[in-house]
């Protein structure tokens, strides 16, 4: 299942990176995961200590990592998280203005996680075969064998 209708994922660019990337594809798309997961929890524990110093660096990593696999929106929205911050510590204030949009980050960040993950690890539903590998064949007529 192909989720190329999605607007969450720059498709082409993922396709890029997918390419450029070749086999340690899989194994970055998990140290995205990673990061992204410890970079939301650190925006949302600044966020929750008013603290736009401690923002600017994880939102400025979960930008970079979400360009390079084409999740734009995810970008964009980390960016502006980025830009609060950095005017915020340069104004010495507090980023209750980033509050909205920290609010939204962790559900596109877990959307556009899945649609990725999804992308890069298609599950194919196969049939099981009766009397295949490692399957005992079930008898049809009684007596069958």
């Amino acid at each position: 299942m192909s989720f190329e209708g999605s607007t969450l994922v720059n498709w082409p660019a993922f396709s890029q990176a997918r390419a450029e990337l070749g086999a340690g594809f899989v194994r970055i798309l998990g140290y995205f995961r990673e990061d992204g997961v410890k970079s939301v929890a650190s925006i949302e524990a600044a966020m929750r200590s008013l603290s736009a110093a401690a923002m600017v660096i994880p939102a400025h990593t979960l930008k970079g990592e979400a360009r390079q696999f084409g999740a734009e929106p995810l970008a964009d929205l980390a960016e502006a998280i980025e830009t609060i911050a950095r005017d915020c510590v340069e104004m010495q204030d507090t980023p209750e203005e980033a509050l909205e949009h920290i609010v939204n980050l962790r559900p596109l960040f877990d959307q556009t996680l899945t649609l990725l993950e999804r992308e890069a690890n298609p599950i194919i539903a196969r049939k099981p075969v009766a009397g295949g590998f490692g399957r005992r064949a079930v008898p049809t007529s009684f007596g069958e064998h």
